[in-house]
């Protein structure tokens, strides 16, 4: 166990899930289609107690993060022609990327036919159904923000984040830089238990892959392979077409010398699962290898840290999707609009550590309307095939980043930049 605990976490995660079917075939050889016992019940309440948690952290990480995030922004003043530019950037990648995977998973339909077990009864009347896209932004607006965190309204949420991250940027006495810190720290508080809480995944993956694997058997792994080539799919086109193609038409460089100067970023990116993690790497190599000043890096690379993750807005549309059609539900064309709109505001609360886009897809199923008991064991089982996939949107999500930096330099005329990318070019 010593040196298990001394593993990193996908390794872990791996040991647990194959753990995890072991156990499951031992109670499906033994029980047949019935497993019980008081073994059992100990082994999947670890998965249950696993996804509580998961639900615990949400509000608070979701609120401190937005907050955090806009506020970071700087002073009023500040948002002005730098801050627009980088804010259109990432909201419209974002938006691009969440797109992509609602086409993908709509095209290839990974959870059709899907043998994954389902917790209680489903009643889709219960879904969101609003009647047009005005009532989903009016939905948006809380009448109450503490009702809305207690009850979970995480549209709500989002709004009156995003909202009192802006106000905080309005005030430029002592009390807003007092302000930006509690909230700043409050952020930390809330990583510092996520990542706790995401350390225990090994144990809550053996419960949750023994009881799905107990009652199912491989045919639910088939299901999973088919929604990890999916989203995998969703990735690498961003990751190779979108990105590249707008890096290209508003920079008219070379993304591949782009690319070459951020492999040490993306690699690193990749291992670590975070984006917070990979930053200080980032900002060296938009520094030292794009030439890119501090003014644009040290403005827009914090701030793409916390709100602009693209990869994880595509997981999170395709995962809902993809749910949906677990479920044997076909969302209505109002129903995807909600999950757009829910994973783009979602995706700016997510914080740049591993696996918090997981944690995080619970806010786009419940404002969906899905409910939690109903979609805990899905979820369970995509996060047995989440590591890969969490190291890959990572480095989608650092890559933007850095595309975006480039992007609002040369928009902003830096010399430096065009002369840095020259010489690379030629000593390519």
């Amino acid at each position: 166990m010593k040196r298990i605990n001394q593993l990193k976490l996908h390794w872990q995660i791996l040991i647990a899930m194959i753990a995890g079917i072991l156990a499951g075939m031992i109670f499906k050889q033994i029980y047949s289609d019935n497993p019980q016992g008081i073994v059992y019940e100990i082994i999947i309440n670890l998965g249950t107690i696993f996804i509580r948690l998961l639900r615990m952290v949400i509000v608070p990480l979701v609120f401190t993060s937005i907050v955090t995030g806009v506020a970071g922004v700087g002073s009023g003043k500040s948002i002005g022609r730098l801050g627009g530019k980088t804010l259109l950037y990432y909201l419209s990648t974002s938006i691009i990327a969440i797109l992509i995977g609602l086409m993908l998973t709509n095209m290839f339909q990974p959870g059709v036919n899907a043998d994954i077990p389902i917790s209680g009864s489903f009643d889709a009347s219960k879904l969101s159904t609003p009647g047009s896209p005005a009532e989903i932004l009016i939905r948006m607006i809380p009448l109450n923000p503490i009702e809305a965190m207690t009850s979970g309204d995480m549209l709500g949420i989002i709004f009156f984040s995003i909202l009192l991250g802006y106000g905080i940027t309005r005030i430029d006495n002592k009390g807003g830089e007092m302000l930006k810190k509690l909230f700043n720290a409050g952020f930390e508080v809330m990583m510092k238990i996520t990542d706790m809480i995401i350390r225990l995944a090994p144990i809550g993956v053996f419960g949750l892959i023994t009881k799905a694997y107990a009652t199912f058997g491989w045919s639910m792994f088939k299901t999973l392979f088919a929604y990890v080539i999916t989203v995998f799919s969703g990735l690498s086109l961003h990751l190779l077409v979108v990105l590249p193609l707008i890096f290209f038409i508003f920079t008219r460089y070379n993304p591949l010398l782009h690319l070459r100067a951020m492999a040490s970023a993306m690699t690193t990116a990749f291992s670590t699962s975070s984006s917070n993690a990979t930053l200080p790497l980032t900002m060296r190599c938009v520094d030292k290898r794009l030439g890119i000043s501090t003014r644009i890096s040290s403005f827009v690379l914090p701030l793409g840290a916390t709100v602009n993750m693209d990869g994880t807005a595509l997981y999170e549309c395709a995962g809902v999707i993809f749910i949906s059609q677990v479920l044997g539900l076909e969302l209505t064309i109002a129903q995807q609009f909600i999950v757009v709109l829910t994973a783009l505001l979602a995706s700016i609360g997510c914080a740049g550590i591993p696996s918090a886009g997981l944690v995080v897809i619970f806010i786009v199923t419940q404002a969906v309307g899905f409910q939690d008991t109903q979609v805990a064991m899905i979820i369970g089982a995509m996060l047995a095939v989440d590591r890969p996939l969490d190291m890959y949107r990572t480095m989608v999500n650092v890559v933007s980043d850095s595309v975006g930096a480039t992007i609002v330099a040369h928009s902003e005329g830096e010399k430096n930049l065009y002369k840095a990318v020259k010489e690379n070019q030629e000593t390519a």
